[in-house]
Parts: structure tokens; C-alpha cells; sequence
């Protein structure tokens, strides 16, 4: 049985607990506009490694996770092997197990969703919490004050930058060479801006630095 949490940072209340029968990026998404939806859109997410996520070299982006940076929500992700980076998810998740996984069995995905709805509520509600000074995460919580957009905002980029589409495979070709970006990027406009360091150029998607090129080190 898989499930997909999400908590506010400051307040630990927990925006969403939903049992899933897959981890797919479109599900996950499905799940995540419900809650956009319902709480406004958060300024950025933490995130694991690997599907429906990103994190590698190859793979630092994913569909669902453009599909955040569309919206305005920057992305991040924990380091690998080193789940004390998102120490607050990872205590979520231990109390989730203690209190309500250990040693019960689900009959399906619905089943276990009552008693995620019922553990969350408890949770956010009514269970005080030691790290809020025994006040309940619902108490220093507040909705994002930026509503989910109904349709995703146009790519715009300022006169003065250099734009290029990502290509099939995710590169971009620049001056006559070739720039490896991320795969996820493929036909999308990215913007080159300059940057502090001679040679080097910061890549844009929307209004997010993803990352950098070194015009002495193309790919090809």
C-alpha cells in the first residue's frame, strides 16, 4: 500500500495522507491539485529521490515536477541516502507507522483511506504536538494566500535573455555546441542569463534556476 503525505513546514499540519495504488506522476499530481486547490500553492516543496520525483544527473526533473515549477512552486529534493534532510516528514512517518500501520492490514486502497482520514484529522486536530510547545499543527496553521491557477501560466522571459528550446533528449544547442539540461525539459523555452563567472551561463525554467552551463564544457 503506498501513500503520498504532505505537511506544512512551519506548522507540521498535514495538508494531505492519501492512500494510493500506484506512484505515478499523473496520480500524484491528481492528488496534489486537489489539495493546491483547497490550501493555495506553497512557495516550495522538499521532496524524496527517485519516481515520480527526480534527483539524479539524468533525471533531476520529472513531468509532475515541471509541471510545480510551471506553477510557481520551487522544487528541491533531500540528499540521497540521507533521510534526516527531511527530519520532520521522516517523524511524520514514524508516527503514521507507530499509531496506526504496525501490525494492522488494510482490505484495499478505500479501507485504508478511512483510517488515514481519521488518523489525520486526530493528528492535525486534537494530538498536541511537542515541537509546537503542545499546541495542535491546526493552531499555527494558515492557508497559501496563492490560489491554483485553473490553466497553467504562459512562459514569458524578460527581452534581454537568450532563449532555447530543450531538445528530444533534453539538450539545448548553444554557439554551436550542445548543453545537456534534463529530459523532462524536452520542448520546452529555457532562458540564459549571465552569471557571476566568466563562461558560465544559468539556465531559467519560468522564474527557476535550474541550473548552470560551462560554455568551456559542452556535453558534445
Amino acid at each position: 500500500m503506498l501513500w503520498k503525505q504532505a505537511a506544512a513546514d512551519h506548522s507540521r499540519f498535514n495538508i494531505l495522507l492519501h492512500a494510493c495504488s500506484n506512484e505515478q506522476g499523473t496520480t500524484v499530481q491528481a492528488r496534489l491539485t486537489e489539495s493546491f486547490r483547497r490550501y493555495g500553492l506553497p512557495d516550495r516543496m522538499t521532496m524524496d529521490n527517485g519516481a515520480p520525483w527526480g534527483s539524479d544527473a539524468e533525471h533531476p526533473f520529472t513531468p509532475l515536477t515541471v509541471w510545480l515549477l510551471r506553477l510557481g512552486v520551487g522544487v528541491s529534493h533531500s540528499r540521497p541516502y540521507h533521510p534526516q534532510t527531511q527530519g520532520k516528514d521522516e517523524r511524520f512517518h514514524r508516527t503514521l507507522g507507530i499509531e496506526l500501520l504496525h501490525g494492522r492490514q488494510f482490505r484495499d486502497v478505500r479501507h485504508c483511506q478511512k483510517h488515514f482520514d481519521c488518523f489525520r484529522d486526530l493528528y492535525n486536530l486534537e494530538r498536541p504536538h511537542e515541537a509546537l510547545g503542545l499546541a495542535t499543527p491546526a493552531s499555527r496553521y494558515q492557508p497559501s494566500a496563492r490560489p491554483l491557477p485553473e490553466r497553467l501560466p504562459p512562459i514569458e522571459y524578460a527581452p534581454e535573455d537568450v532563449v532555447r528550446k530543450a531538445q528530444a533528449k533534453g539538450e539545448l544547442f548553444y554557439r554551436g555546441h550542445v548543453f545537456r539540461i534534463a529530459k523532462a525539459l524536452r520542448g520546452y523555452p529555457v532562458a540564459l542569463r549571465p552569471t557571476a563567472e566568466e563562461g558560465h551561463l544559468a539556465v531559467y525554467f519560468c522564474q527557476h534556476k535550474i541550473t548552470e552551463i560551462d560554455l568551456h564544457h559542452p556535453y558534445e
